[in-house]
């Protein structure tokens, strides 16, 4: 088994090879990990989120679910969920983004860079899944984010199914609910399946 550790507001890079595991554990609760990897080798084949929901045909994730590569292979399955809740649909905080909102991107930790620097990539924008994130989508269409439900110590498990490179950012939104108003660290541990 490997361990590793995003401290607040980091972020890493992790090589994860088909049939292995990928766990993510909110250490202390209530905080968002950005989840984005692409296809060994090669920038231009990505975990998707919107693919993923097309394939899906849903926005909601859980046991069972198949996470789906911008060319339509199917990348990861989850495995094990503790939580259930979480969102495919906001991009990577950024500068831009914190600038917008904060008026202090300037500074400020941002999982856009996070990941960019993990992959060695300049990607303007990332869309990764935003595990743990509590979205909710009211009737007239307005899209509320709300504390995350993951309590400290809950996880989702995930299968690799292909060879990939992984970038995954402990949310450094501070500023909101997205990480309950604070930011903590998150967990990661690569195991082989049988070993789970």
């Amino acid at each position: 088994m490997e361990r590793y550790i995003i401290e607040p507001q980091g972020g890493i890079r992790i090589e994860a090879q088909k049939w292995q595991s990928i766990t993510i554990k909110d250490i202390e609760g209530g905080q968002v990990a950005d989840f984005f990897a692409e296809i060994a080798g090669t920038h231009n084949e990505y975990l998707s989120p919107s693919v993923t929901l097309d394939c899906n045909e849903s926005l909601h994730i859980g046991v069972g679910t198949i996470l789906y590569s911008n060319l339509y292979r199917p990348m990861f399955e989850i495995l094990y969920d503790d939580v259930e809740r979480h969102d495919l649909l906001f991009p990577a905080c950024s500068k831009a983004m914190y600038d917008f909102f904060y008026q202090n991107g300037a500074e400020h930790p941002n999982c856009l860079d996070n990941i960019n620097r993990a992959l060695g990539t300049s990607r303007n924008i990332i869309q990764p899944v935003n595990f743990f994130m509590n979205t909710r989508i009211e009737q007239d269409g307005k899209i509320v984010i709300e504390k995350p439900v993951s309590k400290a110590g809950d996880k989702v498990v995930l299968k690799v199914l292909e060879d990939c490179i992984v970038g995954i950012s402990a949310c450094s939104v501070s500023e909101s609910d997205t990480n309950s108003g604070r930011c903590t660290a998150i967990e990661i541990s690569i195991d082989r399946i049988g070993d789970i």
